[in-house]
């Protein structure tokens, strides 16, 4: 199994990542100030899209702490339903699921 100091630096890392793209998407949002009809509205389109970009980079930090966590408590990589191991496999592609792949199904 890697290492939970490892695991802790790669949901680190990624959660860094996120609240970067959660600031530029804030600042991209608060930029526009176009006062002109068709412009505003071209810019209400693309502002639907970084907010649902930030939403994304959101739901997927408040996984990552709860992660952190679980790395904290010491129950990383059991699964919350049933307390078996989650496959490090499945680890390696969502570091953060609570759950093993027969619960998450």
């Amino acid at each position: 199994m890697t290492d939970t100091a490892a695991r802790k630096a790669q949901l680190e890392s990624r959660r860094e990542e996120l609240l970067a793209r959660m600031a530029e998407v804030d600042r991209e949002l608060d930029s526009h100030t176009s006062k002109d009809w068709e412009d505003s509205a071209t810019e209400r389109e693309d502002d639907e899209v970084l907010e649902r970009m930030g939403a994304a980079a959101r739901a997927e930090v408040a996984q990552i702490d709860a992660a952190l966590g679980r790395i904290a408590a010491g129950d990383y990589g059991h699964c919350a339903r049933c307390g078996s191991d989650i496959a490090e496999a499945r680890l390696d592609l969502v570091p953060f699921t609570p759950l093993c792949q027969t619960c998450a199904r």
